[in-house]
């Protein structure tokens, strides 16, 4: 029998549809049909066989798969949500977990792409493959916006689907015999994938840390800003700033002695600047900004935060001609072989949204999405900071990193979740620095991030 959701249900079936519950019911009712298509979530987690399987393949599993504890964590997130949602369907959820954004594209920028769109189906303006590396008046407009009088060039951009892919096509870049640092606690995707290519030993759960990884711990008491002297080398080094989860944007002298550090080990820097544009202080954008940086770094960025673009899906990374392995080759090099393998490259339609976002009007259009979201920071901020917690981040990025004192992350994001109905994330997930506290986002509508400080007030008072 067909099912249709009601208008008062319509945020149920999202995650409805990725629970157990219904897998179980869709598999044992292949006559199944519903009168719309419905968004689907997929958990990125693996599963036990079926019992009843009777025949398996002769290809062993990957290893380093198999290293991988549990799922991604925010797929666990989405999974815990939905199991609360089916113990409570009346729940009104306010997801302050992960960071998607939530206001719509500027129009200036949603107007490129359509333009673009609607020339496909014409003569003159339809085009088929374009180039790996992206077209070249985006890689133009890039360098020009982001990069100008710090000497990185339109041949040194490779125009992406996203950082989050460009981290991966990094690793396969420097192979599996390498050794990486991470920032402590640190955007999961660098440990994960760091796992995944086999650069790690197995994950001890004593210390709740992969064998293999140097974890910097970065905390308050450090200015979120490892101790370099006491970090062993490493041939790559991942870091964020502003880092997510802590929202801690590093100092110029940070980043010099950062610099500095890697030239003296013969390391290579993987800056992560996704945030760049939510800083407000004179905290560095761009890596490139310190002397010496095209040496030893490589930069990728991404317009998902800026402008909404988390499912139109374009970034970019700068590969310096300066760059070099230990035998002199250069890094771009190898890194354009990987791309041109793996990659056909970013969506013509994404790119001409990215040329919308960089012209004059797009900027100023991206900036007011910045201040929207930074205007939400400063509510969260404001309402644990009434409640007595100790507050960190915000100032330069749109996340709020609160400590809970003696408290295990996922017990708060139970108890926040099951409570207030707000969903959040443990700050254990990004690694055992976290521990203790909890990454609240300020992507939400307005009235959201209004409504979710009041019963957090509630909880807390």
């Amino acid at each position: 029998m067909a099912t249709t959701a009601s208008p008062s249900t319509t945020t149920t079936p999202r995650s409805f549809l990725s629970s157990p519950s219904f897998s179980l019911r869709a598999s044992k009712s292949s006559h199944l049909r519903t009168t719309r298509r419905l968004p689907v979530n997929v958990r990125c987690a693996s599963s036990s066989p079926a019992a009843d399987t009777s025949y398996t393949t002769k290809v062993s599993r990957n290893a380093n798969i198999a290293k991988l504890q549990a799922g991604y964590l925010f797929p666990e997130i989405a999974r815990r949500r939905a199991a609360h949602l089916l113990k409570h369907p009346d729940a009104k959820i306010i997801s302050l977990g992960i960071g998607d954004t939530t206001e719509p594209i500027p129009e200036v920028i949603t107007n490129a792409m359509a333009e673009r769109a609607h020339a496909l189906s014409t003569v003159d303006g339809y085009s088929g493959y374009g180039a790996e590396q992206g077209e070249k008046k985006l890689r133009a407009a890039i360098a020009a916006t982001y990069y100008a009088d710090l000497g990185i060039d339109e041949t040194d951009i490779f125009v992406s689907d996203g950082a989050k892919c460009d981290i991966s096509r990094l690793q396969v870049l420097f192979g599996s015999k390498v050794k990486i640092a991470v920032q402590d606690p640190s955007y999961p995707a660098y440990v994960d994938s760091s796992v995944i290519m086999g650069q790690t030993d197995l994950y001890q759960q004593d210390v709740q840390k992969y064998g293999n990884i140097e974890y910097m711990r970065c905390s308050p008491e450090n200015g979120f800003f490892p101790d370099l002297s006491k970090v062993p080398r490493t041939d790559i080094i991942f870091f964020c700033s502003p880092n997510n989860p802590t929202g801690a944007a590093a100092s110029r002298d940070q980043l010099t002695q950062l610099v500095k550090f890697a030239k003296d080990n013969g390391s290579i820097i993987v800056y992560d600047s996704a945030y760049a544009m939510y800083i407000s202080d004179d905290s560095p954008k761009s890596i490139f900004e310190i002397p010496g940086a095209k040496e030893v770094a490589l930069e990728t960025a991404s317009f998902s935060k800026y402008a909404g673009f988390t499912g139109v899906r374009l970034g970019w990374t700068v590969v310096p001609k300066e760059l070099l392995f230990s035998d002199g080759h250069p890094v771009a090099k190898d890194f354009n072989r990987i791309v041109c393998t793996s990659f056909n490259g970013a969506s013509t339609i994404s790119q001409a949204g990215g040329l919308g976002c960089l012209s004059p009007e797009g900027l100023k259009a991206m900036q007011d999405v910045v201040g929207f979201y930074k205007e939400n920071t400063k509510i969260i901020v404001d309402t644990f900071e009434s409640l007595g917690f100790n507050v960190y981040g915000a100032k330069n990025a749109p996340y709020v990193w609160v400590h809970f004192p003696d408290r295990n992350s996922w017990d708060v994001f139970a108890e926040i979740l099951e409570k207030a109905n707000v969903v959040t994330t443990p700050g254990s997930g990004f690694g055992p620095g976290g521990e203790g506290f909890v990454r609240v986002s300020a992507f939400g509508h307005r009235e959201n991030i209004i409504e979710a400080a009041r019963r957090l007030k509630q909880l807390y008072k």
